[in-house]
C-alpha cells in the first residue's frame, strides 16, 4: 500500500505566544488520534510552529485505510419469510439497507436459531476524503479561550488565517477549512522571503523555509536561541539567569533569531536589580547579564530580533532607547517610595481587601503576627524577628514599585525595610515568607521568614475553606493547593517541628468572630494530608506506607515524615512480609472485640510455651524500644521489634487464641492487642502490602 508524506500548515497572523506551544501541540495530538482511530497507518506526526503559522509533518502515512470486513445481522428466518417462503418486508427491507439483492443475502445457524446475514468486504477510504473533515475536527479540539473574528465573516480562530497548505506527497489535497481553499503555496519570512514558495513535495518542507528563513521547528529555533545567548554571554564574560517562560516566549515571537546585546546607563543601577530584571523580561522580553563572580546585575541586556539586520546597530539602538523610559519609570517610584517608611503604611492596608468575609490584608496582618507568636512559643525560637516581620510583611502591597509590578511584592520591602533601618532577618523574612513561589522553589533561610510563610498559607487555607470556597475540580482559584504543599514542604524540608493541628486550631479561633469555624480545622487538616499523599508519592514511596503512618494519625509532619521513612526502611527487611501478614491477622482479630484495648494480661492463665515465650519477649522489647520511640527512632524500633517475627510465628501455630474458655480467649487477645500497640507506635503494619 502506498505511503507519503503528509503536510498541513496553517498560515496565520502573529499567533500569541504564551499560547502557541500548546496549540501546536494540540493539533498534533487530534490529527493523530483521528488517523489512528480511522486506521490510517503512519509512522510519526511532527509538530511545527512558528509565529506566523501551526503546522503538521505526518511521515509514511497510508493513502488508504485497509480494507473493512462488513458483517451486519439481520432477523431471524422465521420472520424473514412467510408460511409459502416468499421474503417478507423485514428481509427485503434489510436486504435494500445493505444495498444488495434478497439472494445475495446469507443464512446464519446459531444456538438461538437461524438468521439473515449480510457480510462483504469494502473498500478502504482514501485519505484524500477524510482529510478536510478530520482538519476541521482537530481545529475545535484547540485550546483556544477567547476565538476572534475577522472581516465580516462568522469563522472563528485564534488568529486570523491567511492561507492553508495541504499536500499528500506532490500533490495538493483539495479541501476548504475556515473558508480557505488549500493549496500548495508556503511562506517565508515576512521580510526577508516574503513572497509564496511553492513546495514541490511535503518532505521538502523544513528546508525551504529555512531557505526562506523561517526555522519552523519550535525546538530548533529553541536551541539556536539558547546558542546564540551563550556565546552572547561569554562574548562579555558574563553569566545568564532567566526563567524558561521567557526562553520559551520568545521562541514563539520569532521566525529567525538573530541575538545582539545592548546596554543601558550605570546610573539605573542604583535601583534593586530585580526591579531592572523584571522590568527587562516582562515588559521587553530581554534577557539581562549578570557578574560571574558576585551575581551582580551588569548594564548589560540580550535582545533577539525577528531579523537579520544590515544594520544591526540600529535594532540595537532602538532597544536602549526603549528601555530607558521604563527604567526611569522604575527610578521615579523607587526613590518616592522611600520616602515613606514601611511601618507607616500599615494603617492603609485597612483599605485593601483580602477576602469580603474575612476583611482587610489589616486584619489577615493582625491574624499573622498572632499566629507566628504562637508558632516561635512551639518551635521554641525567639518570636522578636516573625512578629515585626508579620507587622511590615504586606505593607509594600501599598508602594508605587509593587503596584506597578506586582511580582515584587516581598522583595521590595526587604529593600524598604533594610532602607528604614530594620534588622536584617526581619527584611529577609519579609521577602522569604512569599517562599516557595512554586514547586519545588527554594524555601526561606531564616527562622522567621519559615515561621511567617507558614502562617500565610495557614491563615488563608483556614479561611478560604471556612467561607466554603475550597477548591473543586481543576478550579483552585485561591492557590490552596499550592498553599498545602507549601505547609508541607516548610515543615518537613525546612525542619519546622510543630502540631499541625494544633496550629490549624490556633488560626481558626481567630476567626471565629467572623466566621463557623468549627469543621474548618479537621478540614483542612485532611485536605493538608491528601497533598501529603502526593507528596510522597512523587518520590515513589508507597500508598500503602503512608497508609500505615497515617493510620496513627500524626500531627506533626516531621514526625510523619520520620515514621515514613521508618517503614519504608522497615519493609526491606526480611520478616517485613511476614509480620504485615501476621498484623493483618492481628487486626482482622482485634476487629471482632469490642474494646479489645481494655483487656488485661494475666500470665497465670498462659498454658502453652508460645504464649509464654511471645509474652516474655514482647515485655522486654517494650522496653527496649520505648526510649527509641520517645527519640522518634522509628526504624531503630521497628528493627529491635522484627525480632518478635519467629515467636508471633509459633503462637499461631500452636496457640488456638479464640478458645471456649472466654478467660484464656481475653487473656491471648489482651496479648494480641500488646503486640499490636507495640508496632502501631511507629505504624500500622497491617496495612503493608507483601
Amino acid at each position: 500500500m502506498h505511503t507519503d508524506t503528509l503536510l498541513i500548515e496553517l498560515g496565520t497572523e502573529e499567533l500569541p505566544p504564551h499560547a502557541a506551544k500548546a496549540l501546536s501541540d494540540s493539533f498534533a495530538e487530534a490529527m493523530s488520534e483521528l488517523l489512528t482511530q480511522a486506521e490510517f497507518s503512519f509512522a510519526s506526526c511532527i509538530a511545527f510552529v512558528t509565529p506566523r503559522r501551526l503546522a503538521i509533518q505526518i511521515k509514511e502515512l497510508r493513502a488508504q485505510q485497509a480494507p473493512q470486513q462488513i458483517v451486519r445481522k439481520g432477523p431471524a428466518v422465521k420472520a424473514a419469510y412467510d408460511a409459502d417462503g416468499k421474503p417478507t418486508k423485514a428481509a427485503l427491507g434489510f436486504a435494500q439497507s445493505c444495498g444488495v439483492a434478497i439472494d445475495a443475502l446469507q443464512t446464519q445457524e446459531t444456538d438461538k436459531g437461524a438468521w439473515l446475514l449480510f457480510e462483504c468486504q469494502q473498500e478502504g477510504r482514501h485519505i484524500h476524503a477524510v482529510l478536510q473533515d478530520f482538519i476541521e475536527q482537530s481545529l475545535k479540539r484547540l485550546p483556544i479561550p477567547r476565538p476572534m473574528r475577522w472581516g465580516d465573516s462568522e469563522i472563528e480562530f485564534v488568529r486570523p488565517i491567511h492561507w492553508l497548505l495541504v499536500m499528500y506527497g506532490s500533490e495538493v489535497v483539495p479541501c476548504t477549512v475556515k473558508n480557505i481553499a488549500a493549496g500548495g503555496d508556503t511562506y517565508g519570512h515576512r521580510f526577508h522571503a516574503p513572497k509564496a514558495i511553492r513546495l514541490a513535495h511535503a518532505d521538502n518542507y523544513v528546508s525551504d523555509l529555512n531557505a526562506a528563513y523561517v526555522l519552523a521547528d519550535f525546538n530548533v529555533r529553541k536551541a539556536t536561541i539558547e546558542a546564540q545567548l551563550a556565546r552572547c554571554a561569554d562574548q562579555h564574560n558574563a553569566a545568564l539567569d532567566y526563567p524558561q517562560a521567557l526562553l520559551a516566549e520568545v521562541t514563539n515571537l520569532v521566525e529567525w533569531p538573530v541575538a545582539m546585546v545592548g546596554q543601558f546607563s550605570q546610573h539605573f543601577l542604583q535601583i534593586p536589580q530585580e526591579a531592572l530584571v523584571v522590568t527587562m523580561q516582562d515588559a521587553q522580553r530581554y534577557f539581562p547579564l549578570f557578574d560571574k563572580t558576585t551575581g551582580a546585575l551588569l548594564p548589560l541586556f540580550i535582545t533577539v530580533a525577528n531579523i537579520e539586520s544590515h544594520t544591526p546597530d540600529t535594532i540595537k539602538r532602538g532597544n536602549e532607547r526603549v528601555i530607558k523610559p521604563r527604567f526611569e519609570d522604575a527610578d521615579f517610584f523607587w526613590q518616592r517610595d522611600k520616602e515613606t517608611r514601611l511601618i507607616d503604611r500599615g494603617a492603609d492596608l485597612e483599605g485593601i481587601l483580602f477576602e469580603k468575609q474575612l476583611g482587610s490584608v489589616a486584619a489577615k496582618v493582625e491574624r499573622l503576627t498572632q499566629l507566628s507568636e504562637q508558632l516561635c512559643s512551639m518551635l521554641n525560637i525567639n518570636h522578636q524577628h516573625a512578629m515585626r516581620a508579620a507587622l511590615l510583611c504586606k505593607n509594600d502591597l501599598l508602594t508605587g514599585m509593587v503596584n506597578e509590578f506586582p511580582k515584587l511584592q516581598g522583595v521590595m520591602g526587604r529593600y524598604y525595610a533594610l532602607h528604614d533601618n530594620e534588622d536584617s532577618q526581619v527584611a529577609a523574612a519579609i521577602q522569604e515568607h512569599y517562599q516557595p513561589l512554586q514547586a519545588g522553589s527554594q524555601l526561606p533561610a531564616t527562622s522567621a521568614g519559615k515561621v511567617l510563610a507558614i502562617c500565610d498559607r495557614i491563615d488563608t487555607l483556614i479561611g478560604i475553606f471556612a467561607t466554603g470556597k475550597k477548591p473543586t475540580g481543576v478550579k483552585d482559584p485561591y492557590a490552596l493547593r499550592r498553599a498545602a504543599i507549601a505547609v508541607i514542604r516548610l515543615s518537613i524540608e525546612g525542619e519546622c517541628d510543630f502540631d499541625l493541628l494544633t496550629m490549624l486550631n490556633c488560626s481558626a479561633s481567630l476567626l471565629q468572630d467572623r466566621l463557623a469555624t468549627e469543621s474548618a480545622a479537621a478540614e483542612v487538616f485532611d485536605y493538608i494530608m491528601e497533598r501529603l499523599r502526593g507528596y510522597y508519592q512523587d518520590q515513589n514511596i508507597g500508598q500503602d506506607i503512608f497508609a500505615a503512618v497515617r493510620a496513627v494519625q500524626p500531627t506533626r509532619l516531621i514526625d510523619f515524615n520520620a515514621r515514613i521513612l521508618a517503614v519504608r526502611s522497615f519493609q526491606s527487611l526480611a520478616e517485613a512480609t511476614s509480620l504485615a501478614v501476621a498484623n493483618k491477622r492481628i487486626a482482622n482479630i482485634l476487629k471482632k472485640t469490642a474494646h479489645p484495648e481494655s483487656l488485661t494480661i494475666d500470665t497465670g492463665l498462659f498454658s502453652a510455651a508460645a504464649e509464654k515465650q511471645l509474652y516474655q519477649q514482647i515485655t522486654q522489647l517494650e522496653a527496649e524500644v520505648a526510649p527509641l520511640f520517645a527519640a522518634h527512632k522509628y526504624g531503630d524500633a521497628l528493627t529491635a521489634l522484627a525480632q518478635l517475627s519467629p515467636s508471633i510465628d509459633q503462637f499461631f501455630e500452636d496457640v488456638m487464641v479464640m478458645d471456649e474458655n472466654l478467660a484464656m480467649r481475653n487473656n491471648r487477645i489482651a496479648l494480641l492487642s500488646k503486640v499490636s500497640q507495640a508496632f502501631k507506635t511507629a505504624a500500622d503494619i497491617s496495612l503493608i502490602q507483601n
